[in-house]
């Protein structure tokens, strides 16, 4: 319910699903997807740490990517189950403004992580004599430690704008989180500087990254087809289609969302988008990375046999 007290400083999250039998099917089924999403990176993260073998700088990176999506989908889901189960839809106004930092942080850090990541598949294809100095752990270390950085600034000033406008007595947001951009329908001032900011910044950490990513991909594609070695060429392939059926996933419907106007975009439409890159990429990362490689199935088996070693 909406609250008509205009004393009020709290935000409505209208959610996902209407209150029926289908809407709370389809919430079970976003439960069950969060916590696979939960097992997935977890046991990622673990492996990855765990197993020796995994200790290079692509793994690394994966390991920062399960961390990324692990706080991504837990920064969302949980808050929008207890509003739709509870019936009390209400988030206060310092709450949104945290759940909002933290979703653009990571929004914005996965986007570069996974820039981090295709500059480390073209840089172990295409020259690899040059991979230990290029991709040496400081750099790893720059790279990760860059993207939290530039996560958190860009998500620092949207969240900061976003917290010192003036609303209006309505303060139903018509999403199932607090995004920045569907809060500012509420504004009772013209937010077009604001909206033009978005789109630098979506450009800034999502386009120029894919941008980079594509140009990338596109010179590994060119070292496969002149490499000798047929499993070279299988494994390289398999190591980058994995990378490229995750980055569309996600660059997609996060760009397509963001750098529209404001006036060509209705909230139905954003919200279905916004489950691609909020809740369904978090699942599907682990699964696309563990079950189409080698290694990492690899390290598993490992994990389990010592494990059953030292029980029997």
């Amino acid at each position: 319910m909406e609250n008509n007290n205009p004393n009020s400083t709290d935000f409505f999250l209208l959610g996902l699903f209407p209150p029926s039998r289908i809407g709370l099917f389809f919430l079970i089924l976003i439960v069950f997807i969060f916590l696979m999403a939960l097992f997935g990176n977890l046991c990622m993260i673990i492996l990855i740490f765990l197993d020796t073998h995994l200790h290079t700088p692509m793994y690394f990176l994966l390991s920062q990517l399960s961390l990324m999506d692990l706080s991504y989908i837990s920064t969302i889901v949980p808050e929008m189950a207890s509003n739709y189960l509870s019936g009390n839809k209400s988030i206060s106004f310092i709450g949104c403004g945290v759940q909002s930092f933290f979703f653009l942080t990571l929004a914005g850090g996965e986007g570069l992580i996974l820039a981090s990541m295709a500059y480390d598949r073209y840089v172990a294809i295409c020259f690899p004599l040059h991979y230990a100095i290029r991709m040496s752990k400081r750099v790893c270390v720059l790279m990760i430690t860059g993207s939290w950085i530039m996560g958190s600034i860009n998500s620092c000033a949207h969240t900061a704008y976003a917290l010192n406008i003036p609303y209006c007595q309505s303060r139903a947001i018509n999403h199932f989180f607090c995004d920045v951009p569907a809060m500012l329908t509420l504004a009772c001032m013209d937010t077009w500087i604001y909206e033009y900011t978005v789109f630098v910044s979506t450009t800034l950490l999502i386009v120029f990254p894919f941008i980079g990513i594509a140009c990338s991909y596109g010179r590994v594609l060119l070292a496969i087809c002149r490499m000798q070695s047929t499993e070279g060429r299988k494994k390289a392939y398999s190591t980058c289609s994995t990378h490229l059926t995750v980055v569309t996933f996600y660059y997609a419907p996060f760009a397509y969302t963001y750098l529209r106007p404001r006036s060509l975009r209705t909230p139905t439409e954003d919200k279905t988008l916004a489950v691609f890159y909020t809740i369904l990429t978090p699942m599907l990362n682990p699964i696309i990375y563990s079950m189409r490689n080698k290694e990492v199935m690899g390290a598993l088996r490992r994990l389990i046999q010592r494990i059953s070693s030292e029980k029997m």
